[in-house]
């Protein structure tokens, strides 16, 4: 079922939302040569907590950290580790969520560590690009099919593909709420964007084939070709006015 939230409810989502898009912004201030990804959750669980908030995905579904943080041709959901230590070059998406005041925020970015190369940049360039592609089409009374289509069209014109296994999703006071949200779909199609629903519109896109697969940890989710992935997301309030990001820092 679908949740739509009053003003009040949308006010009070701010700040869980707010809180997400600044542990994801201190968790980039951390993507460097040298620095694990264990080191990394433990910035963003400790930032998080010092906020009076709890993280969203620690201990969501038995996950052990406090962020999903995926290298290279990981696409989704990489469990933090003292023994992954990140090397120049890596691209490194951090995907994070808050739990504050009843509600939670919901945000991706995929970061490069130190000098990346021409090829990595140009798919965080096309994949950040899709992610506001979508946006601009959750509009109050478009559907969902509109949003999919517009980041679709856009990976799909530059040669890359969007991941099909996983979706975008609505998010309040449940970090997964209807409706699902896919990065693919077809114009005029789908659940109808009504004002007061909130949704995480997450593109993860694959320079290769679309094709994923999930090892053996259960979560890690990685390119069955193993080439690289980029993942960007930000939660989004369907307002009469438009759509407005609420993942972002003060």
């Amino acid at each position: 079922m679908v949740v739509v939230k009053t003003a009040r409810e949308l006010s009070k989502m701010k700040d869980a939302c707010r809180i997400s898009a600044e542990a994801l912004r201190v968790a980039g201030e951390a993507v460097k040569p040298g620095v694990t990804t264990y080191e990394i959750d433990n910035i963003v669980r400790s930032y998080i907590e010092k906020q009076g908030a709890t993280p969203s995905f620690l201990g969501y579904g038995g996950f052990p950290a406090s962020a999903c943080i995926s290298v290279n041709n990981v696409v989704i959901h990489g469990i933090p580790s003292k023994e992954l230590v990140l090397k120049e070059g890596d691209i490194v998406s951090v995907d994070v969520g808050a739990f504050y005041g009843g509600f939670h925020g919901d945000n991706a970015y995929t970061f490069p560590c130190g000098k990346i190369s021409a090829d990595a940049q140009a798919l965080l360039d096309a994949t950040k690009e899709s992610l506001y592609e979508g946006i601009k089409q959750a509009l109050a009374f478009n559907r969902v099919g509109d949003i999919g289509n517009a980041v679709q069209k856009y990976v799909e014109a530059r040669s890359y593909s969007v991941v099909r296994d996983f979706v975008g999703h609505g998010v309040g006071a449940k970090l997964h709420e209807d409706p699902s949200v896919p990065n693919y779909g077809t114009p005029h199609r789908g659940v109808r964007l009504i004002p007061g629903m909130t949704i995480a519109i997450e593109p993860m896109v694959n320079q290769g084939r679309c094709n994923v697969r999930v090892l053996d940890d259960k979560w890690t989710t990685v390119t069955a070709d193993g080439k690289l992935s980029a993942h960007f997301e930000h939660t989004v309030a369907i307002t009469p006015d438009g759509p407005k990001i609420m993942t972002l820092c003060d």
